[in-house]
């Protein structure tokens, strides 16, 4: 009987490797660096489309582009405040919401539309400032600043925030600067506050006017607010909706409207300096004869009225004209708040602020094409070509830095074509290139970007020929 025939053997499935690529020999003494796994990288198709995350409406980036903008306006500032004696103050971003509930007024646009409120993890009602003012007189009562010599005299920078409808100039977080003086009710005080606003925008090339007006005391405004009701009664049907809510809200607000109809109502509206006390009236005529002296151009505007509660007697805007459309713009505001520490709990402390807004007034320098300060320029530029180089290049670099000489580099770039190119770019006028002869040496190249005259001299020297070159340092 035959033997039964063996079933053939499967055949094995071969699985496709990676072939390893030969590595050549590694130097004796050369450091042993380990290989990483290479992973591939999956196709086009098979990465899910995300959607793009964007910023928030009314949010903005200050791009590299812009930073220069923002550093003159803030050296700007701090060098007028500085000039004054004010000193520096930070508050924080997030304050107790009451702060402002009781600060700027229940009825105002602030609190009542405008201001991010939310109760945080503990159940604390908590709110993004949208104004620094009444945050620093709570710093100032807190930290017992009224025990001071009086005035106490502070500035500050950072974000506020609004939700309201963005517009060019103001965003959802917006910027803004600030002068306050707490402790002093001499109107000198408030031409003083006016001064500074005033060279803040001149200093840089923006012509502005000044607003002008006084609000009074709570009892001149009393007697106003019914000579202004009953005007505003006897115009009813020519206003707007607004205005009326305001009449029986804030009366006084009605002069802020901006609606077309109601500017003739406005015109011929009571005006509040005909209802002030010989004391506020004393104090108003004192300060406009300060800018008389100081030869700052204003405009009475018995129309103007902040927003907030919290303002007294002097309140003024900064205003810039637009020749070509033949339209104002207000750019920043401020005035005398006599009666928001006493409401935040501390004793009757008279107090005058102004708030710049820092994007507004970047727009006016963009728009005008005004010059801004000179930037700080590198004066050399440290060139290197090779790893050894590359290393002697770091450290003369930092010896330069020390030296109080700005220097550029592109230290991952290992063309000295590029590297000169870029020098070039940047209208640097030295450079100083190291090379493997260099360092052997213990040298350095120095090249003069302009002419392309080069000089060998000493890596330790470095700095110091490059100062007499510069006219930094006399020759000894």
């Amino acid at each position: 009987m035959a033997a039964p025939k063996k079933k053939p053997a499967p055949a094995k499935k071969t699985v496709a490797r990676p072939v390893a690529k030969k590595e050549a020999p590694r130097k004796a003494g050369a450091p042993f660096v380990k290989k990483e796994m290479t992973v591939e990288k999956p196709s086009v198709a098979a990465v899910p489309n995300k959607k793009q995350i964007q910023l928030l409406r009314g949010m903005k980036d200050i791009l590299p582009r812009d930073q220069y903008y923002w550093k003159a306006v803030y050296e700007k500032m701090q060098n007028i405040a500085e000039d004054f004696g004010f000193d520096r103050i930070d508050t924080p971003i997030l304050e107790d919401a009451s702060l402002f509930l009781r600060g700027l007024g229940k009825v105002t646009d602030i609190v009542e539309k405008e201001m991010y409120v939310f109760e945080d993890r503990d159940a604390d009602k908590v709110t993004l400032r949208p104004e620094a003012t009444a945050s620093v007189v709570r710093a100032y009562l807190q930290h017992g600043m009224w025990n001071q010599p009086q005035p106490v005299k502070l500035w500050y920078w950072g974000p506020m925030f609004r939700h309201e409808r963005p517009q060019e100039g103001r965003q959802r977080q917006f910027w803004q600067g600030g002068f306050e003086i707490l402790g002093d009710s001499s109107p000198v005080i408030d031409a003083m506050v006016i001064q500074m606003t005033y060279l803040l925008y001149t200093e840089f090339g923006v012509p502005v006017t000044i607003h002008i007006n006084s609000m009074g005391m709570p009892e001149d405004r009393t007697r106003y607010k019914m000579e202004l009701v009953q005007y505003y009664r006897a115009h009813r049907n020519e206003t707007c909706e607004q205005c009326k809510a305001r009449l029986m809200k804030n009366p006084m607000r009605v002069l802020d409207c901006k609606e077309e109809g109601c500017q003739p109502i406005k015109a011929n509206a009571p005006q509040i300096v005909d209802y002030l006390s010989n004391y506020s009236r004393d104090h108003f005529m004192k300060v406009l004869e300060y800018l008389d002296e100081l030869g700052i151009p204003y405009f009475l505007n018995h129309t103007l009225v902040r927003g907030l509660d919290y303002y007294t007697k002097t309140v003024f805007e900064v205003v810039t004209s637009d020749e070509e459309q033949g339209s104002q713009t207000a750019l920043c505001g401020g005035g005398r708040y006599d009666l928001l520490i006493e409401e935040l709990g501390g004793k009757p402390t008279p107090a005058c602020c102004v708030a710049p807004g820092i994007e507004r007034l970047i727009l006016q320098i963009k728009k005008r094409q005004l010059p801004l300060p000179p930037q700080r320029l590198p004066k050399v530029y440290v060139a290197q070509l090779g790893d050894l180089s590359r290393r002697k290049a770091m450290v003369l670099f930092a010896r330069l830095r020390a030296e109080g000489i700005m220097a550029d580099q592109d230290f991952s770039k290992g063309s000295l074509k590029a590297q000169l190119e870029s020098a070039n770019a940047k209208k640097i006028p030295f450079a100083f290139v190291i090379g493997q002869k260099e360092v052997q040496e213990g040298t350095v190249i120095m090249r003069d970007m302009d002419s392309g005259v080069q000089e060998t001299v000493d890596f330790n020297k470095a700095p110091q020929i490059l100062k007499r070159k510069l006219g930094l340092e006399k020759a000894e």
